[in-house]
This record gives C-alpha cells, structure tokens and sequence, in this order.
C-alpha cells in the first residue's frame, strides 16, 4: 500500500491536468461554434490597431473647459469604456480641449454614445407638461344659440380636479399611501384628456395668480410663479417632434427648464434642480420586487444617494407628496431631457429611490452605470472618427514571438544537455505550460475580452525562463538526493518534499510583484504584470499536477530507476557516495537507502 500511493496520487493529478485541459478546450469550442469566441487571442491596440475617436467640447457659453474638468472627464470616459467590456483601450486628451479614445475594435453605437454622453442625471419638480408636438384643432361648432364656443385657453391650474379641456395629465397609477419605500415613486404617463373642443390645445397656460408674469416672486422649486410670459412663450414654440429643438434646450440648474420627453411624446415645464446627479453614490438596475419579495417582470434602476442627497431627497419629497397632479410628479431628467416623471407616494427619509420607466434590462444597466459612474463636467462631441493602424503591427509580433522561440529553443537546449533524457520531462511541462496558458488568454478574450498586448506577450517570453527555474531546482534536489546513495523512488520523494517550498517561495515573489505592478502601473505596464502572474499560477500547477507526477511514474520505467548513464540520472557521474568511513583506516560500501517498495514488500 505505501508503495502504490504515491503512484496513484501521481494518476490522479495528471487526470486532473488533462480534465482541466479538456475543459478549458471545450468552453473554447464552444464559444466559437455557439457564440462570438474566436480561436486565437484577441490583440491589443499595439498590435491589431482600431477606432479612434475625438470628442469635442460643446458648451453654450463658449468657454473652453478647465484642466480639472478635461482631466476628471477622462477618468470618467475610462471608466465608461471599461463598462461595456471594451479592454486595451487608451483615452488621452489632446491639446487642452479635446479628449482622444483609441479602441481596439469597431466601437458599437452604444459604446460611442456612453463615451460622449454626458448623463447628467437631475431631479426637477413638473409644474406643466402638455402634448409635445402641435395638434390639430378641431373646427368648432356652432352653438345653439348661435355663440361662439369657449375659449380655447384651458386653464393649468394645478388643481387635482382639471376642467375637461385641460392639458393636465392623468396618471396611469394610482397613488397610495402605504406603499413600500421602494413604491414611492410610481411611474406617470401623462396623457391629456381628450375631448373635441378646442380646449384641448396642448400648451398650458398658468392662471395669471400663479404666473411670475403678475409680479410674483417664486420662493420654492415647486411653485408656479416660476412660469412667467418668456417660459410660456418657449413651451409654446417647443416642438419636440423636430431634433433641432431638442438639441436647442438651454438647461441651468437654478432655473426652470422647458424640455421634451425621451420616448413619451409630451413636453414639460419643470422647476430648478432640487436634487443634482452628483448626490447619487451607487446605481443599479435589475427587476423590481413586490412587497412579498417576488421580483416582478417591471425593470428598475435603485438609486442610493450621499448624505446630501438623501436629506434634499427626503425635504422634496416631503413637500410634493401633498400636491396635486401634476405638481406632486418629480421628473428625472438625462441630458436635459425627462426619462421618467414619477409622483410620490409618500415620503422618502432614506435616500434610496427607484426609478420605473420604459426600460429593458440591457437600457437600464447601461443607464445605471453611467449614473453610478459619475456625470461629465461638461458635454462632448464627437468630433471625427479614423481607422487608425497599429503602433507595433505584424512584423513586431512576429520578432516578438521570434525571441520567444529561440528562448525556448535555447531552453530546450541547455535541459537536454544538463539532463540527458529527463530532459523531456522539461520539455513536456513547458508545453502543458504552453497550452494552459494559450487556452486561458483565448477563453478570457472571449469571456472578459482580454487583449493581448505588446507588454504581455513579453510576460510571456519572460515566464519561459520562470517556468524552467521551478523545474531546475526539482530536478537539482532529486540529483542531490542520489548522490547521497538514495535510490531513485526515495530520491524523488525526499527532494520533492525539500524542492516544493522553495517552488513556492519563488513563484509567490513573482505572484507579488505581479500584484504590484497591475495595481500601481500604468497600462502599458499592466499588460505585462497580468500575464506575468497568469503563467505564475500556471507554473504551480504545472509543476504539482504534471512535472512532479510524471516524475513519480518514470520511477517505475527501468530506464530511469536503474540510472541508465544517458537518463540523467546515473548515480555514478553524479558523483554518489560509493564508500563510507567506518573508523580505525576502514571502510565499507554504502548500502542503498530503503524505498518505499521494499519497506512494502518487508511489511
């Protein structure tokens, strides 16, 4: 039994290698048959080339942008980029006005709008919202008596219950007041009531007690006296089915804003900013839970805001919850715009706020992480977009995998002439190596689209000698081990158990200063430290599922156990111990150590 179980945890590490091996193959195969898998490596900008795309600063104002702001605008598009699985990319600024984002693929439109956009996400009171395009009015009738209908000004007084002709919406939910925290906020579409008189004209136009036109100072961001003539006058020239007025909405925080819904058809007239989108610290997206906890088939995105933001959110929120319809609506805008226009149902103390709108979940996610992401300090333009070649390009990489062959040839070299025939076993452990590493960069392109780069392909070339040293100082152990008149099986073991630690010590340094590197570097050096600490992993591996198993089996073959003098392992040119002292001028044989099989056979 002693001498079988070495050998057969030797079977079950090379089974557990090739398990590995096959799986990794087929997570491979499967990903290019049933999926965008590719089955080479993806390359980096360095060596494949790409998009590159400029943006431009759009401002109203025409000042041009800050240092800070260029520089906090890049941090943000970094992030922006590495979000939607788009890696290797490099985002620099060029000048002091234009940002630059080189991809290494052809951006999809998605991708292109996270990195202009500047998802400014703010939170405004609705004080009107009406049709967002002109409609047709309808011809009036006579009346009986031969008078003219009533005016076609309807009244937007905000009182819950609007003359038929109003252009006040209805809401689509009704409100409750138990409702979860996570329910305060119920999702409105607003949609006019029809009726055929002329009424139904879709521009609200405020009471002239509630209108700053009257003199009337407004003193909170929910108050209608924020509606004056020039407010008016632009919420009735707003046409939201034309993109130019869209792209002309002029936003400032502190004043009201008359803008047009994403998707919904309506324009609005909301109060100033009551909570801005840099109070939010986290955002996520997912699919709403009841009460019950059941989640539900309704996409939302929950917003956590920062001390600041949960005590605004909860004050606003306080006020509005009494107000009618559509005074108690809180619009969230993105770039000027509303996505949403939720009513309160209650207070929320909190600061944790979901957001239920036309989302899919795929919106919703790419929504959420650009809020979560933080909001650009100003807006940008793409301004061109060029193929650009790469900056290394093929004749690099070949020259680059060129030396990484002749490392190995030379490797290959040194290992047969310092070891004879165990030399193969180095051999076949760099090429286990070889593929591990191959299959794990090619199925991370895949899952993690992982590009390899210039950097990393001399991590690389760099672990060859790396995964040779482990094997050197396994195979030095052993020959120390029969030079000391051990046979070959006790040999393996006892240098095993002595060589395994310093195996561990040295890959733990290499794993550590990977480590470093990735964290502190830049990303041209990142490359490099990843691949560097990939093939360190592997190393280990390698050398405890393959280079030591296979070891422990050749103990068996004659070859090798009877130290055949091309096996690398004669222990006569080794130099073992032939003769020991045994005092007084004598001197005796040494007699071979034990190994485990005639301790099994003696048992």
């Amino acid at each position: 039994m002693a001498a079988t179980a070495p050998r057969t945890a030797a079977r079950r590490a090379l089974i557990g290698l090739t398990a590995l091996c096959v799986a990794l193959g087929a997570v491979l195969t499967s990903s290019i048959i049933w999926s965008t898998g590719q089955a080479t490596p993806k390359l980096g900008l360095d060596l494949e080339g790409g998009t590159q795309i400029i943006l431009q600063p759009r401002s109203t104002t025409g000042q041009k942008p800050s240092a800070a702001q260029l520089a906090q605008a890049r941090d943000i598009i970094v992030q922006r980029v590495d979000s939607n699985g788009v890696s290797g990319a490099e985002v620099t600024t060029q000048g002091d006005e234009n940002i630059v984002v080189s991809i290494p693929e052809i951006p999809t439109q998605a991708v292109r709008d996270a990195i202009s956009k500047s998802s400014q996400m703010q939170f405004r009171p609705v004080l009107a919202v009406g049709p967002g395009s002109p409609q047709a009015v309808p011809t009036p009738s006579a009346s009986p008596s031969g008078s003219p209908s009533p005016s076609a000004s309807p009244s937007a007084s905000p009182s819950a219950s609007s003359s038929a002709g109003s252009a006040s919406p209805s809401p689509s939910a009704t409100s409750t007041s138990n409702g979860a925290v996570n329910d305060a906020l119920t999702a409105v579409t607003p949609t006019p009531t029809p009726t055929g008189s002329a009424a139904a004209t879709p521009s609200p136009s405020p009471s002239p007690s509630a209108s700053g036109g009257t003199g009337t100072t407004p003193t909170k961001a929910t108050d209608l006296a924020w509606i004056t003539p020039e407010i008016q006058k632009a919420y009735d020239d707003l046409n939201c089915a034309t993109p130019e007025s869209r792209e002309n909405i002029q936003d400032v925080d502190t004043q009201p804003l008359v803008t047009c819904g994403v998707d919904d058809g309506f324009k609005y007239i909301l109060g100033p900013v009551v909570v801005s989108g840099d109070k939010i610290s986290n955002a996520t997206a997912g699919y709403k839970t009841n009460q019950q906890g059941v989640a539900t088939s309704q996409v939302e995105i929950a917003l956590s805001f920062n001390g600041e933001g949960s005590s605004q959110y909860a004050a606003i929120s306080r006020e509005m919850v009494t107000l009618p319809s559509p005074q108690n609506q809180l619009a969230a805008t993105l770039d000027s715009q509303v996505i949403v226009a939720p009513q309160f149902n209650e207070a929320i103390p909190n600061g944790q706020a979901s957001i239920t709108g036309n989302f899919t979940l795929e919106s919703a996610r790419s929504l959420a992480d650009q809020l979560k992401f933080g909001a650009l300090p100003i807006s940008f333009q793409e301004a061109s977009s060029v193929d650009i070649s790469p900056t290394l390009g093929s004749e690099q990489l070949r020259f680059g995998f060129l030396a990484g062959l002749v490392g190995l040839v030379l490797v290959v070299a040194y290992s047969m002439v310092q070891y004879r025939m165990l030399g193969l076993v180095t051999v076949s452990s760099i090429v286990v190596a070889g593929l591990l590493t191959y299959l794990t960069i090619t199925v991370l392109g895949w899952a993690q689209n992982y590009r390899l780069d210039m950097a990393g392909v001399t991590g690389l070339i760099v672990a060859i000698g790396f995964t040779a040293d482990s094997f050197i100082v396994y195979f030095e152990r052993v020959r120390d081990e029969l030079r000391e008149g051990r046979s070959l099986a006790s040999a393996v073991e006892t240098g095993w158990n002595r060589a395994k630690r310093t195996v561990l010590i040295a890959d733990g340094v290499n794993f550590l200063a990977a480590i470093v590197l990735y964290l502190l570097a830049s990303s041209s050096v990142r490359g490099f430290a990843f691949t560097l600490g990939l093939t360190t992993l592997i190393d280990l591996l390698v050398v405890f599922w393959f280079t030591h198993p296979l070891l422990t089996l050749l103990t068996r073959v004659p070859f090798f156990r009877d130290g055949h003098r091309l096996s690398g392992l004669d222990p006569q040119k080794l130099g073992a111990k032939t003769r020991t002292y045994a005092g007084r001028g004598r001197w005796k044989p040494v007699a071979p150590t034990a190994t485990p099989e005639t301790e099994g056979s003696r048992a």
